[in-house]
């Protein structure tokens, strides 16, 4: 999925920010990432709060194969007739980056304290 693409996407959303990341591409809004674009696909921030409607969407949670095991992320895809929507597809984004700022305000942030030469 190209940059451009992504930007049409989310054009009833408003304006995003996309970076490349480990083979896909982070989707920011105010600096937050609130979505995800990995194997052409475009996936919204949940939380515990947004997830049961994600679920009652029939949207997917991104999960991945790590060493085996099956790895469980907090982003989801709704169904492709939302996504073609540019408005619900807007409204679901307005909610992803509510729960990112949510996840964000749990999450401390790691203090990267330098190493005194001696």
């Amino acid at each position: 999925m190209s940059p451009e693409d992504i930007e049409d996407a989310f054009s009833a959303f408003g304006p995003v920010t996309i970076r490349k990341m480990f083979g896909g591409t982070g989707i920011y809004a105010g600096g937050v990432m609130f979505a995800l674009e990995a194997f052409g696909e475009l996936y919204l921030k949940a939380d515990d709060v947004l997830e049961p409607a994600f679920e009652a969407l029939g949207a997917e949670q991104f999960v991945y194969d790590a060493k085996g095991k099956p790895m469980r992320m907090s982003y989801w895809r709704l169904p492709a007739d939302m996504i073609e929507d540019r408005d619900a597809f807007a409204e679901q984004a307005r909610l992803a980056l509510a729960a990112a700022h949510r996840k964000a305000v749990k999450t401390p942030k790691r203090s990267h304290k330098t190493a005194k030469a001696k």
